[in-house]
């Protein structure tokens, strides 16, 4: 929650930008850019340790822990609205993936299969000494978040997912879907050798509108590591010909809540069709027209509410049960 102190502040920025003529956008970027700047003030950093590499993490508030996961191209500030809002009941975190900003990097494709991704979520989670967690994902995190759902299901209270199908309907979408072929064509080019040397940080924060933030991502993406950031899509990005997930699905134990901006063209929502058939648990599903990839930031306070809003409904049902 904001301090008294950063509304005073704010209406006295925007008293006084207007008056001089500066105009309500300027004002505004000035408010945001203030009341980030208390965020970031009050957010604590820790490290929490997966082998060798180190994975860091931010932290905010008190309560039943929060895990959020970042995707491409991004790290853990995605989450600065989620995380002001739930943090007065919630204890968010925000980890950075490793590739990104100051978790480790590791050398080589190998370094970077979901399994590696999916237990340094679990490194971060005993490193806060809680037995569980609701785990967020978005992109490359919601990849991470579902199959950290179904490798540890007693650790995953819910599962809360942005923009990521399920993988076997990615799977499915890609060995039938020609528009979603289409589409993935960026991954196919990010899995070529050499494709990192193509990235920039400016050009990977090219997506952010806000100018405060836009200065964040370009420091966080110049400490990151390109090749890294690539490798993702190189050790578990489906390759062509592609063709449908093949054997036995492990289901997913807990609630699932799953938000996908509607205009997302990298990962179309027909891939959101028959997810029902990889729970054993209830499924609320957010839909929302005119966000884009990025729905977390597009929409950020409806996906806050929905949050907070879904998560007391869980509560409230549990407590019936």
């Amino acid at each position: 929650m904001l301090s008294r102190h950063c509304h005073t502040l704010r209406l006295f920025i925007l008293y006084t930008c207007v008056t001089a003529g500066l105009g309500m956008s300027t004002a505004w970027s000035l408010v945001r850019a203030e009341i980030s700047k208390e965020f970031e003030e009050k957010v604590s950093h820790h490290y929490a340790q997966n082998g060798d590499t180190s994975i860091h993490y931010a932290s905010l508030g008190e309560g039943p822990l929060l895990v959020f996961i970042h995707g491409f191209p991004d790290f853990w500030y995605s989450w600065r609205e989620q995380m002001q809002h739930l943090s007065a009941h919630y204890r968010t975190i925000a980890l950075d993936q490793r590739g990104y900003n100051r978790s480790g990097q590791p050398e080589g494709t190998e370094q970077y299969k979901v399994q590696h991704l999916v237990d340094d979520v679990r490194a971060v989670i005993k490193h806060t000494e809680e037995k569980k967690a609701i785990v967020v994902g978005h992109d490359w995190g919601g990849f991470v978040a579902w199959n950290f759902a179904m490798t540890y299901p007693k650790l995953t209270d819910k599962l809360i997912i942005l923009n990521l199908p399920h993988p076997v309907a990615l799977s499915r979408e890609l060995a039938h879907n020609e528009k979603q072929q289409e589409n993935s064509q960026y991954a196919r080019n990010f899995q070529k050798q050499g494709a990192h040397h193509a990235l920039t940080a400016e050009g990977l924060a090219a997506w952010v509108e806000d100018q405060h933030a836009k200065k964040r991502y370009v420091e966080a993406f110049k400490r990151s590591n390109f090749e890294s950031m690539l490798h993702f899509y190189k050790a578990n990005y489906p390759r062509p010909p592609y063709q449908e997930h093949q054997g036995p699905i492990v289901k997913v134990m807990c609630p699932v809540l799953m938000f996908h901006g509607l205009d997302d063209w990298a990962l179309l929502p027909d891939g959101l069709n028959k997810t029902w058939d990889f729970l054993e648990n209830d499924l609320t599903l957010i839909t929302l027209p005119g966000a884009g990839h990025f729905v977390q930031q597009d929409r950020s306070r409806h996906v806050s509410l929905a949050i907070e809003n879904w998560l007391h409904l869980q509560k409230a049902l549990s407590s019936t049960d």
